[in-house]
C-alpha cells in the first residue's frame, strides 16, 4: 500500500475523533470549574419547553484534518505536476468535507425552557437534552454559575 494512502486512512479516526471532545450544554452537567464554587439560584414555574438543536462545532479542527487527508489522498492520484493538482484539489475538497463533518456531528439536541420566575419575571433558557426530563407547569430552579444558567429540577 502507498505511503501516502497509509497516512490518509490512519488520518481519518483522528479527525473523527476530534468531535468527540465536545463539553454537554445539558442542564445536569457541571464544568470542572464549577465544582466547590457558590452558586446562585431563583425558584420559578416552567411555563413552556420546546426541544430545538444546538448548531455544532465550527472550531476550524474538521476543516484541518480534512484538507490534510484530502491533500494526502489527492496527491496520490498522479505524478509530477498532476499530483500537485490533485492535493490542491483533494486539500480543498477534504477541508469542505470536514467542515460540515463537524458541524453535523458535533450538533446537538436541546430544549428551550421558558420559566416564569417567583418574581414574575419569565425567562428563557436553551440547554442540551440531558438526563433531566422537564414538563410545562412543574416548580424548577434556575442556577446561575460564573455566567452559566440552567434549569434543574
Amino acid at each position: 500500500m502507498n505511503t501516502k494512502v497509509l497516512l490518509a486512512v490512519l488520518a481519518i479516526p483522528l479527525v473523527l475523533g476530534t468531535t468527540g471532545c465536545v463539553s454537554s450544554k445539558a442542564g445536569d452537567v457541571y464544568s470542572r470549574d464549577e465544582a466547590r464554587r457558590v452558586m446562585t439560584f431563583r425558584e420559578g414555574t416552567l411555563v413552556g419547553v420546546k426541544k430545538v438543536k444546538l448548531e455544532g462545532t465550527k472550531s476550524g479542527i474538521g476543516t484541518g484534518a480534512g484538507a490534510v487527508v484530502g491533500g494526502v489522498a489527492g496527491s496520490t492520484m498522479g505524478q509530477g505536476k498532476g499530483a500537485i493538482v490533485g492535493a490542491v484539489v483533494g486539500a480543498v475538497a477534504g477541508g469542505i468535507v470536514g467542515a460540515i463533518g463537524e458541524e453535523g456531528l458535533t450538533r446537538e439536541e436541546a430544549l428551550e425552557l421558558t420559566v416564569k420566575l417567583d418574581n414574575g419575571d419569565n425567562i428563557i433558557v436553551v440547554q442540551g437534552m440531558g438526563e433531566d426530563k422537564f414538563t410545562s407547569g412543574e416548580r424548577v430552579r434556575v442556577v446561575y454559575s460564573n455566567g452559566t444558567t440552567r434549569v434543574t429540577h
